[in-house]
């Protein structure tokens, strides 16, 4: 009869250097394109020119805070609701009509605080106004 030689059993192995070199090209590769090394996208065009070219200008931000204590404030400054309308009046002289006013609103602050403010703002014909708020987690 006749016998087969035993032979050592092969264990299945996983090479992980090539999947690490694959990766750290990717991660190489968005780096690069998050820093804009790469440019992304688009056609290469000559943009015509213009002799009167303005600026995009960033409109200006008046920031008003209202605390769940009903205390104000107007950009950091402490203020009262009687003094509101002519400071507000002052920041819209000085600006112009390129701003925005957002309410900055503690979650705990009086729905009564807020209404005031914003009889305030339209009281004054004031056009751009904004509530802050956060992302629900």
């Amino acid at each position: 009869m006749r016998t087969f030689p035993d032979f050592a059993v092969k264990k299945a192995r996983i090479e992980v250097i090539p999947m690490i070199d694959v990766m750290m090209f990717l991660l190489v590769f968005f780096v690069l394109i998050s820093i804009n090394v790469i440019p992304a996208g688009g056609l290469k065009v000559a943009l015509p020119s213009l002799s009167t070219l303005e600026k995009n200008i960033v409109p200006k931000k008046i920031i008003i805070t209202i605390t769940k204590d009903s205390r104000l404030m107007l950009d950091d400054a402490p203020i009262i609701l009687g003094d509101l309308e002519l400071a507000l009046l002052n920041k819209k002289n000085q600006l112009g009509s390129n701003f925005t006013v957002v309410i900055n609103g503690d979650e705990a602050a009086s729905l009564q605080d807020l209404v005031a403010v914003m009889e305030v703002l339209k009281n004054l014909q004031i056009p751009s106004m904004t509530i802050s708020s956060k992302k629900r987690s």
